[in-house]
């Protein structure tokens, strides 16, 4: 028999994390007859963790550790948030970390294959293959990855405006059962690209305004305006010879700072910019992070601060 009440997965709203969502729903459903809903989350929830999801069966996926939870899979080096936390992680066939993946989806039906002897649909091994390379940003280039119209970039674009966190909850529902080409063909998400389509030509149109500084393969740009539009990868396309970029942007709920390395040309001796992330309360990837200070002030000081180390370790090691 099924648990009595349902076991709500939460999620990373991002394409990896909704991936993770549908692939872990499908898994538990299919095997063991679990009742799932699923929610999205950010940064902003881990600020009350301790008491996270209290008195609620849950799971989470691409997202910090939590030991309440039944089920966990991350791939984040920076998703334990203290010491004791990690200190309570043991991987099992119900937890797994593992930082040297691209993406989290692998993981969940890695475990899934090696525990539960779970055979992954060619759908699900697709979403895992574009999982890994909308995370990594393993894209072939820079135009691929502004440009690129392969239904995973099509999705993966339309959530830069996503209308409401129950929309992101609707596509995780679609993903459990139907193909990235077909959710990438529905109104709501034609309508959502159409839209994110001419914010990105805007954006890069404007973010040579935003430039604050470009030194010594460092640029550190300001798009708080809600006037200014933003592109992840304008940076690299107007200014493709920088290691990294650093940014203040708009979130609906208040500033971020936010950090990446060029995948087209990588730091030969950088710092892990999760890490570094970590130190202002925020994290990552050795490659992306960031960070949602509490004002705006604060948000452009942390980034200003942010680049500066940047700049100090490539001219470090020149």
């Amino acid at each position: 028999m099924a648990p009595a009440s349902p076991l709500r997965i939460y999620y990373h709203r991002d394409f990896d994390g909704m991936v993770s969502a549908a692939i872990l729903a499908s898994v538990l459903i299919d095997l063991f007859g679990e009742r799932i809903q699923w929610q999205s989350v950010n940064y902003d929830q881990r600020r009350k963790w301790e008491t996270f999801g209290s008195g609620s069966r849950f799971a989470i996926v691409d997202f910090h550790f939590h030991p309440r939870a039944e089920y966990w899979f991350d791939h984040h080096p920076t998703t334990f948030l203290t010491p004791e936390l990690r200190a309570q992680y043991k991987p099992s066939e119900r937890w797994l970390w593992d930082e040297a993946s691209p993406s989290c989806p692998p993981i969940i039906l890695d475990n899934a294959a090696k525990h539960w002897n779970y055979k992954a649909t060619d759908r699900f091994k697709d979403m895992a293959h574009w999982s890994n390379i909308v995370d990594a940003a393993r894209f072939e280039s820079v135009e691929q990855a502004i440009f690129g119209e392969e239904p995973a970039l099509r999705i993966t674009r339309a959530l830069t405006v996503a209308p409401s966190s129950d929309w992101l909850d609707s596509l995780v529902d679609m993903m459990t059962t139907t193909t990235l080409e077909a959710i990438a063909n529905t109104e709501s998400v034609e309508l959502a690209h159409q839209r994110a389509s001419n914010n990105r030509d805007r954006a890069l149109e404007q973010f040579p305004s935003t430039v604050i500084w470009n030194r010594d393969g460092v640029l550190l740009f300001d798009a708080s305006s809600g006037r200014v539009r933003r592109e992840r990868f304008a940076p690299f396309y107007h200014h493709p010879t920088i290691e990294y970029a650093v940014g203040v942007i708009p979130t609906r709920s208040g500033y971020h700072v936010t950090c990446g390395e060029n995948p087209w040309n990588k730091p030969v001796n950088g710092l892990h910019v999760g890490e570094l992330m970590e130190e202002y309360g925020g994290g990552g990837h050795r490659a992306v992070g960031g960070v949602n200070p509490p004002d705006l002030d604060e948000t452009k000081r942390i980034a200003d601060e942010v680049a500066e180390k940047l700049r100090m370790a490539i001219t470090a090691s020149s």
